[in-house]
């Protein structure tokens, strides 16, 4: 989709100091440049010799810049006060997420004269703002080095990124759901009304035919992922025609989800593909997830949904694994098994070269799983679900734990209460599908639900008022 695309515009407001006003523009920008994300900044320089918002008359030609360059989100930095009227009317102008804050104030000078009152500006600018029916984020007021600053921005920014991601949705959906599968049903023309996704249906078939057709050429493509099963698993189990057959399913998945501008895909990988192409998708499924093309199973499209925003959240650097909550740790009561028959991307594993296997379940034992235990470490759970009319993202935070060996693609996790995750997951809307990734990325997609009407958060560790602590950075003034 993409870069990230960030509308800076700094503002003053003619009583303070312009020159400490320009000085901190520069300020500032140049600390968002060492944060080290992967962003585009478009500023205001040319509209006016200073770069700043601050004239009401430029108003117009602000907003067509920020239009023309498809900003993502809004950066109103208040060098001195600022002018809060322009601010609010550029931000629902353009309709994107919007970060304010400014670096805080110096002492009086020996006079007593006072040169930006910054924090006074953001009180005012969040009022018009809500008087605009703007939502808004917000950064504490602390000086420009401080690491609430830095906390604050990126966490916007990743938040931001959830939002675009999130707004421009379409899954491809591939077959119905497994008809044993009430757990995944969904409404689709409630997700499009809600929320603008767009769901993408195809067939089987149509698959098989994709799949065969390019198992048939010498594609650069096909070569490419024949190639890279062959180097990254063991796949003595299968045969050569096994692997053949899996890399063109991955390629035709791929493609598909191109021709139809899908950004995520929700497939039946059984059992029905088994008896037409006599393979798992499995691992097709992990390849596709590590190149940031998340793919879930049993066609659950809320799960693709939670993918793609728990991707968003870390500014597509990580992937994500879509697990089942199993089965509780045989010791540690705050334990849980996080499995899959065979779908968490390669790069999380733990050997060297996992196992491309044949299915361990079902009857056929249909080649394509790709077995091992993955990494431990932090990790974000996350599930966006809901029924009625009401949507929530469920989110937790998790720990890799040593734990029995078993079949399929898995980790144990430890987490801080799990009865109370229990009994969230079983009262619902929630189901056993979850999406993980080895991130915390909680506060990012907690702060993201304020952009995105009648979706709620439901954190369950941290909580809602520890996260807001957080967000404050009230935990950097102990």
């Amino acid at each position: 989709m993409g870069k990230f695309k960030l509308g800076y515009a700094p503002t003053r407001r003619f009583v303070f100091s312009k020159e400490d006003a320009l000085k901190y523009k520069v300020l500032i920008r140049e600390k968002m440049e060492s944060f080290g994300l992967d962003i585009d900044i478009v500023d205001l320089e040319g509209i006016n010799e200073e770069g700043l918002l601050h004239e009401r008359n430029e108003e117009a030609a602000i907003i067509k810049r920020f239009r023309d360059e498809e900003v993502d989100a809004l950066f109103f930095p208040h060098c001195n006060f600022g002018t809060e009227d322009i601010v609010a009317r550029v931000a629902k102008a353009i309709g994107k997420p919007v970060l304010i804050w400014g670096p805080r104030d110096e002492a009086p000078l020996k006079d007593g004269m006072r040169l930006r009152d910054t924090q006074c500006g953001i009180f005012a600018t969040g009022k018009v703002l809500r008087r605009f029916n703007v939502k808004f984020t917000y950064i504490t007021n602390c000086r420009v080095d401080d690491p609430i600053f830095e906390r604050g921005f990126k966490n916007f920014i990743a938040a931001a990124n959830v939002v675009k991601h999130f707004t421009n949705l379409r899954i491809l959906q591939i077959s119905t759901r497994p008809s044993d599968f009430w757990s995944v049903i969904c409404n689709e023309g409630e997700l499009l009304e809600t929320f603008g996704i767009q769901i993408h249906p195809i067939t089987l078939d149509e698959l098989k035919k994709e799949t065969l057709k390019i198992e048939k050429t010498d594609s650069p493509e096909l070569d490419e992922a024949v190639n890279y099963i062959k180097e990254k698993l063991d796949w003595s189990t299968v045969t050569e025609e096994d692997v053949r057959r899996i890399a063109s399913l991955k390629v035709a998945m791929k493609k598909l989800a191109s021709e139809t501008r899908s950004t995520a895909i929700a497939i039946q990988c059984w059992s029905t593909l088994q008896d037409i192409i006599g393979i798992m998708p499995c691992l097709a499924n992990a390849i596709l997830t590590d190149e940031q093309i998340p793919v879930t199973c049993e066609t659950d499209i809320h799960g693709a949904i939670t993918s793609i925003m728990v991707q968003a959240a870390t500014l597509n650097t990580a992937p994500t694994f879509f697990a089942d909550i199993t089965i509780r740790h045989p010791e540690n009561p705050n334990g849980e098994l996080l499995f899959h028959c065979g779908n968490f991307p390669v790069s999380l594993s733990v050997e060297e070269r996992p196992k491309l296997n044949k299915h361990f379940l079902f009857d056929d034992h249909s080649p394509g799983t790709h077995e091992g235990q993955i990494i431990g470490g932090d990790m974000t759970l996350a599930r966006f679900d809901g029924d009625h009319g009401e949507y929530s993202i469920f989110l937790g935070k998790a720990k890799g734990i040593e734990g029995p060996f078993t079949r399929g693609s898995y980790v144990w996790v430890e987490v801080n209460d799990w009865p109370l995750w229990e009994e969230k997951l079983v009262k619902g809307p929630y189901i056993h599908h979850s999406v993980g990734i080895h991130a915390n990325v909680i506060p990012v997609l907690f702060e993201a639900c304020e952009y995105i009407p009648g979706l709620t958060p439901d954190p369950v560790d941290p909580t809602v008022e520890e996260i807001k602590a957080w967000l404050r950075g009230s935990d950097l003034n102990k």
